[in-house]
């Protein structure tokens, strides 16, 4: 779906990706998209940031409440501040005005090969040990140590929920996924148990928990894991 109060933006990218191969449904404002995810089986959202009075930030958020589908942004603002607060609003890429087009193609294409990939993940697909920003986290003999040695004591539920963020690092995980996967069983509006193990896993990996850069929050879906994840090779050992 393809959402941006320009017809001939709309119409020129519904053009091109129905030429590449997809279907496509436009929107122009807030209540069409809408209409659009209840009504049809849409696999990702391309989004203008500012569409009319509607704000794109705010209905990103609200794109994932309602359905957790993948939404990329697509605007004129360049500022870095900008690319965070989308990301912290639940999208899962930005792309900035002008591109070219076959950049939005490839964006797209990467999102829904990542989302794919993830629903036929294997536990044993994940590497021995991964390395993300100031932390190894060895995932067979189950413990974190900081690069400067020191180890993290971390309870089996945290290195579970940290296992979970860093097979998905960049994508926003909803409450009910997180709860699914560490709990086997469906998030509830009122169960706080998720947000509490998210706290102190924060406090435990992350310089300033207060100010957290590695598990950020996205307003009423949930958290994404935004640190640099790769695995430890033999020879970074």
């Amino acid at each position: 779906m393809v959402v941006d109060d320009e017809h001939d933006l709309r119409l020129t990218l519904r053009k091109g990706l129905e030429a590449d191969g997809f279907k496509v449904i436009e929107a122009a404002d807030r209540n069409e998209a809408l209409r659009g995810i209840k009504n049809y089986g849409v696999d990702i959202v391309t989004l203008d940031l500012g569409f009319g009075p509607d704000d794109g930030f705010s209905f990103a958020r609200e794109l994932r409440e309602q359905r957790n589908v993948p939404v990329i942004l697509v605007t004129g603002r360049s500022d870095p501040q900008d690319r965070v607060r989308g990301l912290e609003n639940g999208a899962d890429d930005y792309i900035t005005k002008p591109f070219h087009f076959r950049e939005i193609v490839m964006r797209i294409n990467q999102v829904l090969r990542r989302y794919e990939l993830e629903e036929n993940h294997q536990p044993t697909d994940i590497p021995e040990k991964i390395d993300f920003d100031h932390c190894v986290f060895d995932t067979r003999k189950r413990f974190v140590h900081k690069n400067n040695g020191d180890d993290l004591d971390l309870t089996e539920t945290e290195l579970r929920l940290l296992e979970i963020f860093v097979r998905r690092p960049g994508r926003v995980l909803s409450r009910d996924e997180i709860s699914l996967s560490l709990r086997g069983q469906e998030w509830s509006p009122l169960d706080r148990t998720i947000d509490g193990h998210v706290a102190r896993l924060r406090r435990k990996i992350e310089p300033e928990s207060d100010s957290p850069n590695l598990i950020k929050s996205v307003r009423g879906v949930g958290y994404v894991f935004t640190g640099d994840v790769k695995p430890v090779t033999a020879s970074d050992a």
